[in-house]
């Protein structure tokens, strides 16, 4: 068993959203000034979801997944740059990480009958401007593979703006990012062993298939989890959208794969996966 853990001081609070639940814990000598800011994070948090989220009625990707051919829509700054750092993702990945394939990750959850969709459709977005164009219809976008990491990076800029000593946002297990001038303790659960790493100033995100099951689906079907899926792995980033893209990206790969990843992504600083009841610590060569 290891040890029980030890955070420096801080000022703690919760907030269910996104299907999860966020822990906040921000340090610094000025209390009030931290309740402040924990109550405006819980607000962008909120706000984020109803831009990010596909199942929220009338929000920016809600409505995206709702366009017709040749129509155009205006988007907020905050989901335009989600979907740009999303494609960007799915670039480094070599598509295994892919923000677009929303029904085929919903027959998955939901365990529908029969194979798996094929993608249809055609998104077109400006990476200059926040607009999307629908070429084709049918592609659905599902920013559940990045979202949350997203949202901690945009509460990590605005807590930087203020006079804190630091701060581990999380949201819930999955997602960890640390920021200022302390080193934050975290345990990496896997079925039969626990590491304990130190975070400061970078983000750690989890995947696995022992909690919620076979989930991950990928656009090539060759990219069959069943016989080299890990149980759990763990990707570590300076950007927690990208840790969380990684860490999914990461189940479809197999193990020769896994271990050359870090030494060719720069925004992949470590990989964390469980092998035969053992975890490993993967970094570039």
């Amino acid at each position: 068993m290891p040890e029980k853990i030890s955070f420096p001081t801080h000022h703690a609070v919760d907030h269910e959203a996104m299907k999860t639940t966020y822990h906040l814990r921000l340090c610094g000598a000025d209390t009030q000034l931290l309740r402040s800011l924990a109550c405006e994070c819980i607000e962008r948090i909120d706000e984020l979801e109803r831009k990010l989220s596909r199942y929220h009625d009338g929000g920016d990707v809600f409505r995206i997944n709702h366009m017709q051919a040749g129509e155009t829509l205006s988007i907020s700054e905050e989901a335009h740059e989600c979907l740009l750092q999303a494609m960007e993702a799915s670039i480094h990945t070599a598509g295994l990480f892919n923000p677009t394939l929303g029904t085929m990750i919903e027959h998955r959850k939901t365990k529908q009958d029969g194979e798996l969709p094929e993608p249809v459709g055609q998104l077109s977005i400006d990476p200059d401007k926040a607009v999307v164009t629908c070429i084709k219809p049918g592609r659905v976008i599902d920013l559940g593979g990045i979202g949350k990491g997203f949202t901690l990076d945009q509460l990590a800029l605005y807590l930087k703006e203020w006079d804190i000593d630091g701060a581990l946002l999380s949201a819930g297990a999955s997602t960890h990012l640390a920021l200022g001038r302390h080193s934050w303790p975290i345990d990496l659960s896997g079925v039969n062993d626990t590491l304990r790493i130190d975070l400061k100033n970078a983000s750690i995100s989890a995947s696995g298939t022992t909690i919620q099951g076979s989930h991950i689906v990928s656009a090539d079907r060759a990219n069959d989890l069943s016989n080299h899926a890990p149980t759990r792995i763990w990707a570590r980033s300076s950007s927690a959208a990208f840790s969380d893209a990684w860490s999914t990206a990461l189940m479809l790969m197999n193990d020769t794969k896994i271990d050359l990843a870090p030494s060719q992504d720069r925004h992949l600083t470590t990989v964390f996966v469980e092998r035969d009841g053992v975890l490993h610590t993967i970094s570039p060569n």
